[in-house]
């Protein structure tokens, strides 16, 4: 491979990382000030997804093709079935034992003050 050519795959890597470490970063900012479970397990469960396919793609690239890179192919395509799968379970959960997002709530709420 060319000069040119690996410096161009070590520009993309490292920028996929730092993208991948920004998406961490304003994802916890962001359940950190989100009102309510629902939002905060709306932030998280993004932040879980793009967040891991930007690190792995980064650090694939920086593995070259190998063994390295199949294995964390396998360890990202393990998390992005599995994530959303726990998220989804999370807010079936919260749902069925009566939490309700807030904006429910309000609706709720001002359905009855118009009766």
């Amino acid at each position: 491979m060319s000069d040119w050519m690996e410096i161009a795959v070590a520009v993309l890597a490292n920028g996929m990382l730092i993208l991948g470490a920004f998406c961490v970063l304003t994802g916890g900012i962001g359940v950190l000030r989100m009102p309510e479970f629902f939002t905060r397990m709306h932030a998280a469960s993004l932040t879980d997804t793009m967040a891991t396919l930007l690190l792995f793609f980064g650090l694939m690239l920086h593995a070259g093709f190998s063994l390295v890179t199949f294995k964390l192919f396998a360890i990202m395509a393990f998390l992005l079935f599995t994530g959303p799968t726990a998220t989804y379970a999370l807010a079936n959960s919260a749902l069925s034992t009566g939490l309700t997002p807030s904006e429910m709530d309000d609706a709720a709420d001002q359905a009855e003050e118009a009766l």
